[in-house]
C-alpha cells in the first residue's frame, strides 16, 4: 500500500502537493536538482486525482483506491485501474509516495501541512 512522503495542503477542493527537496550524492543529486529546478514546486491534482491522494494512507491497497474511485467519480474515472496505477507509478517515481519496504517511505502517512500523525 502507497504512503504519502510529501508536504500538502487542500486548496479550494483540490490537493497542492509541496515536491520535496532533492536528495541524494553526487551525479544523481545534480540530476534531481536540475530536475526541481525545471519543474513546478507545487502539484495542483484534478479533483479524481485529489480523491485518490487522500486515500493514500499506507493502509488503503491500490485496488481498493480504484473501487472508491469507480463508485464515486464512474465513467469520469475510467480507465480507472490505468488510470490510477498511472498516477502512483508518477506520484512514486517523483517521490511524493512510497512503499513500505521498497522505498524510503515514513512509518506513517504525511497529513495536510506536511504532519505526520502521533
Amino acid at each position: 500500500e502507497p504512503v504519502r512522503c510529501a508536504e500538502w495542503r487542500e486548496v479550494s477542493g483540490h490537493i497542492v502537493v509541496e515536491r520535496p527537496p532533492p536528495s541524494g550524492r553526487g551525479l544523481r543529486r545534480l540530476g534531481r536538482s536540475l530536475t526541481c529546478l525545471m519543474a513546478p514546486p507545487r502539484i495542483r491534482l484534478d479533483e479524481v486525482g485529489s480523491f485518490a491522494w487522500t486515500r493514500l494512507d499506507g493502509r488503503t491497497t491500490v485496488g481498493e483506491i480504484a473501487a472508491e474511485l469507480r463508485q464515486r467519480f464512474g465513467d469520469q474515472a475510467e480507465p480507472v485501474e490505468q488510470r490510477l496505477g498511472q498516477f502512483v507509478r508518477v506520484l512514486r517515481r517523483e517521490r511524493l509516495v512510497a512503499y513500505r519496504g521498497y522505498d524510503d517511505a515514513p512509518e506513517t502517512e504525511v497529513q495536510p501541512g506536511g504532519r505526520s500523525p502521533g
